[in-house]
Parts: C-alpha cells; sequence; structure tokens
C-alpha cells in the first residue's frame, strides 16, 4: 500500500489516525531517524490503520524502537497495547502518573466507559494491557533516544491532564504539545480550549505553556491537528483562549445556568470568534465537545472557588 501520511520534513511524519471516521482531527507522528519513533498512537480502534500506514513508511515489526504517548487519553494512548503487540521490540514510555494505566487499563477503561458510555465501542475501543517490562515511566524531566545523538526531551505540563508532558525533538525543535496547548484546527487556524474533567487546572495549564514558550520550539505539533509554526502567536492564543473560556463558565455559574444552558450560552457568545469554522465544526465537536470543556472548567471551580451555602 501507498503511504497517505504527510511528511513534515526531517524524516518527520504525520499520520491520520481517523478517529471516529473523521480525517483530520487525530494525529499520530512517526520520527524515522535511525531509532524510529511514534509519538502517540490514537485511539485503539485505529490501531490497525497505524500498523498499516507504518509498513508503508518502511517501518516493520521489528523496527519501531520506541512508542511515546503525552498523556494517557484514549484518543492519545488507546491503541498502546495493539501496537506493543505488534512491534514487539519498541519501549512504550510514558510519564510516570500515566505508567500504571498502561499496564492495567482496567480502571481507567471503567472510568472511560462510565463518561462515554456506548461511544467507546463505536470511537475508541479497548486499551489493552502493555506488559510492565515494554513500560518505561518518565519523571518530570526525561529523555526518548532517537539515534546519532537526536533526541526528544520530556517536560511535564498539567494543566490538561495530571499525566501530560511535552516532547521537544533536539534535531528539529519541533515541539509535540499533545493537549496541553487545546485544539488546533489548522483549515481555520484557530485555536479552542481542550479542558475536560476532571483534571483541567487553570493555573497549572498557563504554567505549562508558559514553559513552553520558554523551549523556544520552531514548530508546534498537535495531536489536534497537525503543525503549527507561528509558535508564539498559537501559544499566545492558547492563552488567551483558557482565560476567556473561564470567565465564561464563572459567568453561567454566576446565572446559575445548568450545563445544557451554558453551553448554548457560550456557543452564542463565542459564535463570531469561531465562525471560520463554519461547516467543520460538528467533527471537532465529537472530538472536544464544548459540555465536556465546560464540565472540566466547572469541575474546577467548584473546587477553587467555592460557593456560599
Amino acid at each position: 500500500m501507498d503511504s497517505t501520511a504527510t511528511p513534515l520534513g526531517e524524516d518527520v511524519h504525520l499520520l491520520d489516525t481517523r478517529m471516529g471516521g473523521y480525517d483530520g482531527i487525530t494525529a499520530a507522528y512517526l520520527i524515522r531517524s535511525s531509532r524510529p519513533a511514534l509519538v502517540e498512537t490514537g485511539a485503539a480502534k485505529s490501531a490497525q490503520l497505524v500498523v498499516d500506514e507504518l509498513a508503508a513508511l518502511g517501518i516493520g515489526a521489528d523496527d519501531l524502537a520506541t512508542i511515546v504517548v503525552t498523556h494517557i487519553h484514549l484518543d492519545h494512548a488507546g491503541g498502546v497495547g495493539d501496537l506493543a503487540a505488534a512491534f514487539p521490540n519498541a519501549e512504550v514510555v510514558v510519564h510516570e502518573r500515566g505508567a500504571r494505566h498502561l499496564v492495567d487499563p482496567a480502571k481507567l477503561m471503567g472510568s472511560a466507559r462510565r463518561v462515554f458510555g456506548d461511544v467507546m465501542d463505536t470511537v475508541f475501543g479497548e486499551l489493552l494491557s502493555t506488559p510492565a517490562h515494554r513500560v518505561r515511566a518518565l519523571g518530570d524531566t526525561g529523555e526518548v533516544d532517537l539515534g546519532d545523538g537526536r533526541r526528544l526531551t520530556s517536560t511535564y505540563s498539567p494543566g490538561h491532564a495530571a499525566h501530560h508532558v511535552g516532547l521537544l525533538d533536539s534535531a528539529t525543535g519541533d515541539l509535540y504539545v499533545g493537549d496541553a496547548a487545546g485544539i488546533y484546527v489548522p483549515e481555520a487556524d484557530l485555536v479552542r480550549p481542550a479542558t475536560p474533567p476532571p483534571d483541567f487546572d487553570l493555573d497549572l495549564a498557563l504554567s505549562s505553556l508558559r514553559t513552553f514558550e520558554e523551549l523556544a520550539p520552531t514548530r508546534l505539533l498537535f495531536s489536534h491537528y497537525g503543525p503549527a509554526a507561528h509558535v508564539e502567536e498559537v501559544l499566545s492564543r492558547s492563552q488567551d483562549e483558557l482565560r476567556l473560556w473561564v470567565e465564561l463558565a464563572r459567568g453561567c455559574r454566576a446565572e446559575d445556568l445548568d450545563l445544557d444552558h451554558a453551553v448554548a450560552a457560550v456557543r452564542e457568545r463565542t459564535k463570531e470568534r469561531y465562525a471560520a469554522m463554519a461547516g467543520t465544526d460538528g467533527k471537532w465537536q465529537a472530538l472536544s465537545s464544548d459540555g465536556a470543556n465546560l464540565s472540566g472548567i466547572l469541575h474546577w471551580l467548584d473546587k477553587t472557588e467555592p460557593r456560599e451555602t
């Protein structure tokens, strides 16, 4: 089969994992260095597509050296177990707060099923266990060897998730941002927040984005979706979006709106801001819904700004 991956230069290839059947919302990245690495796996239901795409790029079962994920949410790491089985020589690298869930996914899967229900079977699939000896847990910093002196440097970046890292490529300056910088909509050059419960924390999220700025990357590689070369502008906009959505959620909370009415209010108040997404909003809502984002922010506000009784 011919590869459908998008070459991004310096042996980096974007693989569209087509989560939920949608084009252009969930990416994995192959770094085809002397020690090839896959950054993100996509959902379990995308695993065979990723295996086939890697084969088309010349990466056979014995060739992949590393599978590294920015965090363990199922759209990023759901395929880890399948891909670890398909590439038996690959080390699986994840932050230490997520490592045990890749070895024993039962708790994570149970929580996901309670949140997503039947969508688990149609969109995500089952995260399979990875043998413990195959998993390397990173601390707040760490490295992934890409061969010939090239490496990914890991930086702890909570706020979206407590087990989130950013990954900086020493050869290219590319920063794999996972969800820490939100969702990038390339067709509209827009940034939207990614603030699901239970881990969203505004202060941590803003701190992580400031850390990303200090790393001075040359390009941001979003898991959702693709490269953005205007780094300073996009990271600044990511911070602005977080602050805006927290203020919108705070206002809805002050009005005592239930979640459905809060979603409607936020959509009305951001209609012009996101007008360029018209026609594509459906797929982005399927990935990162307004309801999930507001739920995460409201959960954080309940912890940090408890209502008077």
